[in-house]
């Protein structure tokens, strides 16, 4: 078949390798909310450990770009994706059990938490960056910005469905409980991830590299990625906006549960509503960007309307409204969504377009300036409520110093979307466009 001939990927088998997104997100929700509460409240741990493991993983994540690379020297990715999410699930085992043993022996449950949570930054580094690369490689590109948003939408599903039955099932807590939780959720992660790899095969791809491209060493090609100034300016708005998101991440669901006195399971569910409104902003955004203003305009409104989320969230100790905050959460999910859908759209057709390295290689450089800022905003958010709380006195101002300073953040996300990242933005635009209406008809 020639290559004027060859068909990208049907919606169905987007959907279907959309699963493994699905089986990343249930796995890293656990891994980041319910075993950062359980340490901070249970067990009385200072949020600065959790928080530091948890920016571990993301540290860890800056192998994204040598994974890509070697996926694309390789030409092979399915092997990649089944490993690296067969350790995504081992390590997240591994990191419950560490949990669970803190409660009698401190040292050595922070140790195998420690080898854990490295490890989970390899197993999702090793398997989401390939994955990624495949799909980019495999989509139309008039269909890539719904393909992107589909597979982030099943991963957000992925994320509620486990936040919601894990929470039921964690109460009453206990250690025991907690490691067979887990357990059941990543067995089940890496046996859907199976599920949606059934059947395919490296083939080749439907965007052929460009010529040269996976020529030279790992430092050449990624000098010559960084040496575009629409790609500088576009990794700058995602370490700014993420920065600010994966501080706020880190912190809600303690803050749930120091502030409002909920329980494990009801925090979790807390979680659970704000990716809820993340999956809905993320709908009505592409709706929304498909047939009003540009990409930019909905990146900056979602980061200006997180940061009313947020200014929301601390006003409401105050109140002393459960569901006062829980509408802020959700509200903050919903404006984190819409400005996400308008980021993908646009990274995903930066992966296809670009000259220098292949998809996977493209694609570790967009994961990396993601995973710095979720490790330094993780890190930074839990030290930043410890030391806000210890000053303070009180854990609701502690955690409302953090809020504030993660809303500046986002105002300074859409500042620099507006002003900034405007080379090629029509063109990003577009197949965004072109996704919504796709999605519009599709209901219809």
């Amino acid at each position: 078949m020639s290559a004027t001939e060859r068909k990208g990927l049907s919606w169905p088998s987007i959907a279907r390798l959309g699963l493994v997104q699905a089986a990343i997100g249930a796995v890293i929700v656990l891994m980041t909310s319910t075993l950062n509460r359980v340490m901070v409240v249970e067990l009385g741990l200072v949020a600065t450990l959790p928080g530091a493991l948890v920016g571990l993983h993301f540290g860890v994540q800056l192998l994204r770009p040598h994974m890509g690379f070697g996926s694309d020297r390789h030409g092979r990715r399915i092997p990649w994706i089944i490993g690296g999410m067969g350790l995504t699930a081992l390590s997240g085992v591994g990191a419950a059990m560490g949990t669970a043993w803190m409660d009698t022996n401190l040292a050595g449950g922070m140790a195998v938490a420690i080898v854990s949570f490295f490890l989970l930054g390899v197993g999702v580094s090793a398997g989401s960056t390939p994955y990624l690369a495949y799909m980019a490689e495999r989509v139309e590109e008039r269909r890539m910005a719904g393909a992107a948003a589909l597979t982030w939408i099943l991963m957000i599903a992925g994320i509620i469905v486990t936040a919601s039955v894990a929470g039921s099932l964690l109460d009453p807590y206990s250690p025991e409980r907690l490691v067979a939780v887990v357990a059941g959720v990543a067995g089940g992660a890496f046996v859907l991830t199976l599920l949606a790899l059934v059947g395919r095969r490296d083939d080749e791809p439907l965007h052929m590299r460009p010529k040269g491209a996976a020529e030279g060493g790992f430092r050449e090609v990624f000098g010559a990625m960084w040496a575009d100034p629409q790609a500088r300016a576009f990794a700058t708005f995602i370490f700014v906006s993420m920065l600010a998101y994966s501080a706020q991440d880190i912190i809600l669901e303690p803050y749930a549960g120091a502030v409002f006195g909920l329980t494990p399971g009801e925090s979790t569910k807390v979680a659970a509503i704000q990716h809820q409104g993340v999956l809905l902003g993320m709908i009505l955004g592409a709706f929304a960007a498909a047939r009003w203003f540009t990409l930019q305009t909905w990146a900056a409104v979602g980061c200006g309307a997180s940061a009313v989320a947020l200014i929301a969230l601390v006003g409401m100790p105050a109140a002393g409204s459960v569901a006062g905050m829980k509408g802020a959460v959700f509200g903050l999910g919903f404006a984190n969504g819409v400005f996400a859908v308008a980021a993908i759209g646009a990274m995903m057709g930066l992966t296809i377009k670009g000259r220098a390295g292949g998809a996977g290689m493209r694609m570790g450089f967009w994961g990396a300036a993601q995973a710095i800022a979720y490790g330094l905003g993780g890190v930074a958010g839990a030290a930043g409520s410890d030391l806000a709380r210890a000053a303070l006195g009180s854990p609701a101002a502690g955690y409302g110093v953090v809020f504030l300073i993660e809303a500046a953040l986002f105002v300074a996300a859409a500042i620099l979307v507006l002003t900034k990242v405007r080379q090629g933005s029509a063109r990003g635009l577009e197949p965004l466009r072109r996704a919504g209406r796709a999605m519009a008809e599709a209901a219809s």
